[in-house]
């Protein structure tokens, strides 16, 4: 093969990337994987589905290809990662993050518009609950080990701030926090409540609101924001970094965990093609390289900001000044 068509290769595979995406969107809509835990013809499935049996069986065999499923005998089954991660009731389902890239679909394919106007996509049909579960599918697997390497000795009050589902609220009950408080808009609050009950720890509180323009108590020992930040601009995040700042203790604790982003803003791949689904979908939001968002928290009033990286992203980590003696 000649450079000229490896090259040409790597282009269409990229430039084709979205079929196996919708692909696999489409196969979780119709709850596909639930009814093969067990082999099943395409036949049999499409009827369970409602679906055309000869697109079912297509549909099925391009996802053998993707090795999401198995055919054996012309019998079909889940392959191990989507027994793993795609069928429901599944300790780490990730079929709700799926939704939700469903519901992004729509806003990327006005991608063309959104470059030339700057402006966010139109609005879409959007689904908040599996915008808000989606979050869960994908904190559920680190957000044990982001709170071990946070170190919870000593935190007695903690803030989940933008908290989404709860999920780390949950988490830094569990590994310590006296008192957590979640605090996010009152339609996600009304989520992580569900989750909270569903989970039976004490604890937790709930306090619903706008972080840009609601206060969010004082006397925190530890605030998180966790993937938050890049749903504002810089001067909207300063205002939030302002704002938890002052609601610490005095040598408390501030922790932003993001997408890691170098300083040129190209590289990770991840971090630069997130940037872009913030410009589709929010005003002013993007990824921030941790450099950034240390210099942020230092105007913001906060000291000894520094920055590592855990479960693949950036974690950032700073304090309120201690009170002068």
């Amino acid at each position: 093969m000649s450079k000229l068509h490896r090259e040409a290769q790597w282009l269409r595979m990229m430039w084709g990337g979205f079929w196996s995406s919708r692909i696999i969107i489409t196969a979780n809509n119709l709850q596909l994987f639930d009814h093969l835990t067990e082999p099943r013809e395409a036949s049999t499935l499409a009827a369970l589905i409602k679906a055309d049996p000869r697109a079912t069986e297509v549909l099925l065999d391009a996802l053998t290809a993707l090795r999401l499923v198995r055919k054996q005998n012309g019998r079909y089954r889940n392959a191990s990662l989507s027994a793993k991660f795609l069928v429901r009731g599944t300790p780490h389902y990730q079929g709700d993050i799926l939704r939700h890239a469903d519901n992004l679909w729509q806003g990327w394919s006005q991608l063309d518009t959104v470059v030339k106007t700057g402006k966010p996509a139109s609005e879409v049909a959007f689904d908040h609950r599996a915008f808000i579960m989606g979050m869960h599918n994908i904190a559920d697997l680190i957000a044990p080990e982001v709170v071990k390497v946070i170190n919870l000795q000593g935190v007695d009050r903690a803030l989940d701030l933008g908290g989404g589902p709860g999920t780390y609220a949950l988490e830094m009950r569990r590994q310590g926090a006296t008192r957590v408080t979640h605090f996010d808009l009152p339609a996600t609050s009304a989520i992580a409540r569900k989750m909270v009950k569903q989970a039976g720890l004490d604890g937790i509180v709930f306090r619903s609101g706008d972080v840009l323009t609601d206060e969010l108590g004082e006397g925190y020992d530890l605030i998180l924001l966790s993937q938050f930040i890049h749903a504002f601009s810089a001067e909207q995040t300063l205002r939030v970094f302002q704002k938890a700042c002052r609601a610490l203790t005095p040598g408390g604790r501030i922790v932003v965990q993001e997408f890691p982003l170098n300083p040129s803003h190209t590289s990770p791949t991840q971090g630069a093609l997130f940037s872009v689904n913030m410009l589709v979908n929010t005003a002013g939001g993007r990824c921030y390289p941790a450099q950034e968002i240390r210099t942020l928290l230092k105007q913001a009033g906060c000291v000894r900001a520094s920055s590592r990286t855990v479960a693949g992203n950036s974690l950032t980590i700073a304090h309120r000044p201690k009170a002068k003696r």
